[in-house]
């Protein structure tokens, strides 16, 4: 038996080797991940992607009870569902901002320990601000599924755009991440807004800014920048871009800070494909044909087709 022993342990050590130097280097690697970040939180400490997914299912059902949700709640009992529902998200978001906020923290505390008090008060104060903002989402939530209603003929009732329209569900997302983002909560609302991202195909920073009545049409490859302002009423196609360009540098080099993505007027229609680039205004009322390419502003009203190239655009001063 002991001879048996010492051949199987002459067998396995050889494998182990080769996995702890590869266990070592990978580790190695994350620890140069943070090196030069003060306080960095141990891997337990960052925000947990399924806990991230759940919140968002979980703001879906407390948004539009008895459409979304694990569980339906009686007629008679829908304000007692979303009372508790809240109170589930109260307690889960305070956790995952905490997290989020641990891995900028400069207080001296979290460099000691994983339970910074300075992180918890931020994270209950932001949980707080975004529960109280919930009833302000949903009423912009109505005038966007209205909008998707009233612009797309193929929409045969006002449900059918909540449960079966990936722009609505890209824009329900973003208009929670962006209130994170608003609260300078760092992390979260990228994650929330990646999960849009990948369920949908359509990725809108959270930092945009985005008004009522908004409408993705199909919305696959659209792409919306961090720096982008969108008005009222407006309405973009599948394959949009609303893309980055610093204002002062002719070959497109980015910087931090600073307003980098177009400014959409109200009542603006873009069509499929049409590429927009840079610190420029569309103007009220103007529709951009598919396939554009533009890095001027465009005057208010201004029909833009692919027809015409871009330097021949405003020579009339209203397009065309």
């Amino acid at each position: 038996m002991l001879a048996a022993s010492k051949s199987l342990a002459l067998l396995t050590t050889p494998c182990h080797d080769p996995l702890s130097r590869i266990a070592g280097q990978l580790c190695a690697a994350n620890e140069a991940l943070l090196t030069g970040r003060r306080g960095a939180p141990r891997s337990g400490l960052w925000p947990s992607q399924p806990a991230v997914a759940a919140l968002a299912a979980d703001l879906r059902s407390v948004l539009f009870p008895g459409h979304f949700g694990a569980a339906e709640p009686a007629p008679d009992g829908v304000e007692a569902f979303v009372t508790a529902q809240l109170g589930k998200l109260q307690a889960a978001l305070r956790e995952q901002i905490r997290r989020a906020l641990a891995i900028v923290c400069q207080h001296p505390e979290a460099a000691a320990t994983t339970a910074c008090a300075a992180c918890g008060a931020r994270a209950a104060e932001a949980t707080d601000a975004l529960l109280g903002r919930l009833p302000a989402i949903r009423r912009l939530l109505e005038s966007d599924l209205r909008a998707a209603y009233a612009s797309d003929p193929a929409a045969t009732f006002l449900e059918e755009t909540l449960h079966c329209y990936p722009g609505i569900q890209a824009i329900t997302q973003h208009r929670i991440a962006h209130q994170l983002y608003a609260l300078s909560v760092p992390l979260l609302p990228r994650m929330l807004s990646e999960l849009a991202h990948a369920a949908t195909g359509i990725d809108i920073h959270p930092g945009a800014e985005i008004g009522p009545h908004f409408f993705i049409d199909h919305g696959t490859g659209l792409v919306i920048g961090e720096t982008c302002r969108i008005g009222a009423r407006v309405r973009l196609h599948q394959g949009v871009t609303l893309g980055g360009r610093s204002a002062d540098d002719p070959y497109g080099f980015l910087a931090r800070g600073e307003r980098r993505h177009p400014l959409v007027a109200d009542d603006v229609v873009i069509y499929p494909g049409a590429t927009i680039l840079g610190p420029v205004t569309i103007g009220e009322g103007a529709v951009i044909g598919g396939n554009v390419c533009l890095s001027d502003d465009v005057p208010a009203g201004a029909r833009v087709t692919q027809g015409r190239p871009e330097r021949d655009l405003f020579a009339d001063g209203a397009g065309i």
